[in-house]
């Protein structure tokens, strides 16, 4: 700037006053500035959404005395057992029942793992053991037995488990025939005659995701 040649200079007070002045001037604007700055910095944005449904399959079984007509139970209600021979066992004799399971129309595929019920015990139970195989077919008897590939090893127990499953594909779309074998034992007491008993079994079914 230039100073007029006549007019006298302000003091050195006046002018650091004068400074000072401009110097908050320039602050404030700056601070305003800054927040301006801050303002106008907001982005714009957008999203996409997605959202799906999916269900529940249903896994059933159901079983049959004869091959041929099934039906679902429950263990209040279970299937009966066709053995042949069911009476008049002598030590050493052996009787036999078929029983065939596959899935229901429109359940998912699994597996089907044979337990033997715990209350197969006391009265005549306690001189029996039993043997189970899968047949190719839907008669049971002692030589498909023997034909058989063995899921309960001959002799077991009466309260023996299967050790493995079998599988059994979806919507019926395979059945498995178990052909189960009941023995006197051969050392069966005199006692043992005109006893009865009537030994259960499960057919446990678990779904499968192949």
């Amino acid at each position: 700037m230039t100073r007029h040649p006549n007019r006298p200079s302000p003091p050195s007070s006046t002018r650091s006053s004068l400074w000072l002045r401009r110097v908050r001037a320039l602050l404030a604007a700056g601070v305003v500035l800054g927040v301006g700055a801050t303002v106008t910095m907001a982005a714009w944005n957008d999203s996409e959404y997605a959202t799906g449904t999916v269900t529940a399959g249903t896994f059933a079984l159901e079983g049959s005395v004869d091959g041929a007509t099934f039906t679902a139970t429950d263990a209040s209600n279970p299937h009966s057992l066709g053995f042949s021979p069911g009476a008049d066992l002598i030590p050493g004799s052996t009787s036999y029942a078929l029983f065939s399971v596959r899935t229901q129309e429109g359940s998912t595929g699994g597996s089907v793992q044979v337990l033997a019920d715990d209350g197969n015990t006391g009265g005549l139970n306690q001189h029996l053991t039993y043997g189970l195989r899968t047949i190719g077919g839907t008669t049971c008897n002692a030589t498909t037995f023997e034909a058989g590939t063995a899921v309960v090893q001959r002799g077991s127990a009466m309260t023996a488990d299967a050790p493995s499953s079998q599988p059994v594909a979806a919507d019926q779309g395979s059945t498995v025939n178990y052909c189960l074998e009941l023995t006197l034992n051969s050392d069966a007491p005199n006692d043992a005659q005109g006893a009865t008993a009537s030994p259960g079994w499960q057919f446990l079914g678990t779904s499968s995701s192949e």
